[in-house]
């Protein structure tokens, strides 16, 4: 833990943030940089939460930096565009997610692999390049260079289009992956996989999960991961990508009903925000319908929303 004064910044700014390990969170003035020649400033006008903000704003991972602003799925509309600005103008709808800087000149970068980046930079509770920490999207504005700039199509809302810059990437890529997430995550997963065309499964510790998984996300089918008599039942039915959310130990994707077909399965802390690819989502999701389902709450009563997240 550690905690940094301000250095000031041109443009004003107005947030929600974290002071100590308590997590509470309280407005707070800070500021912004200068427009560049390469940036994009906008309006925030909503912000995802994300279970990683909790364990930021109590430092339960070890590294966060007060005070803290938290936020890496926040949207809105571009106020002021730097002169050499390419891919947006003032009124445009933009995002941005967990990243806003990488080195830029290393292999991953030059591959559009931002995340691979040994320098990347995060949203929040990061430092930029001057060395003033980054702040998030529990506030009022945003400056980002447009490469780390996403732009939210007309046909999907910027509400539901908040939270897709982070669990919508994070299960989007088609690739194997195994995660510690919440529901929240896993029910975008579902409605991607259906929006593929996927026969999909939702594979459950709770039996309480069902109506929701086939009722009102179009699973397929359901099975509860400890009755033993359907586990045995569908081994060997299962291919393509699994998802495995809440997963107790590492063995937990070595499962039988999986059929291998030449790709032997290993857990994989697993990244998965890049650039490029975070478009190709956002640009899918308002095309195929998609949305994850969310409720929308006045700032006031952050607090109170993170602790529905306890």
């Amino acid at each position: 833990m550690a905690s940094q004064a301000e250095i000031e910044h041109p443009k004003k700014a107005f947030g929600w943030a974290a002071r100590d390990p308590s997590g509470l969170l309280s407005p707070f003035n800070f500021s912004r940089s200068e427009t560049g020649e390469k940036d994009v400033a906008f309006k925030v006008l909503y912000c995802g939460i994300c279970h990683s903000d909790l364990h930021m704003v109590k430092n339960e991972w070890g590294f966060s930096t007060y005070p803290l602003v938290p936020g890496h799925e926040l949207v809105g509309v571009v106020i002021e565009v730097g002169s050499k600005v390419e891919k947006f103008k003032v009124g445009d709808k933009v995002g941005v997610g967990c990243l806003v800087d990488s080195c830029r000149t290393c292999q991953n970068c030059s591959e559009n692999l931002e995340n691979y980046c040994p320098q990347y930079t995060l949203t929040y509770g990061a430092k930029h390049r001057d060395g003033t920490i980054t702040y998030g999207g529990y506030s009022d504005s945003m400056v980002a260079e447009e490469h780390f700039v996403i732009r939210i199509p007309d046909g999907l809302a910027l509400d539901a289009a908040a939270p897709l810059l982070c669990a919508g990437i994070t299960v989007y890529s088609p690739q194997i992956f195994c995660t510690r997430q919440a529901w929240s995550t896993c029910h975008m997963a579902v409605k991607f996989a259906k929006a593929f065309g996927a026969k999909v499964t939702v594979i459950s510790t709770s039996p309480n999960k069902k109506k929701e998984a086939i009722q009102h996300l179009g699973a397929d089918s359901f099975l509860i991961s400890r009755d033993q008599d359907q586990m045995q039942a569908a081994m060997g039915t299962l291919d393509g990508v699994e998802t495995l959310t809440s997963a107790p130990n590492r063995s937990s994707i070595r499962s039988p009903i999986i059929v291998f077909a030449g790709i032997l399965l290993h857990f994989i802390e697993y990244f998965s925000i890049w650039m490029k690819e975070t478009q190709e989502m956002i640009d899918f999701a308002a095309e195929h319908y998609v949305k994850p389902d969310i409720e929308v709450i006045p700032v006031d009563y952050v607090n109170t929303a993170m602790e529905h997240l306890l």
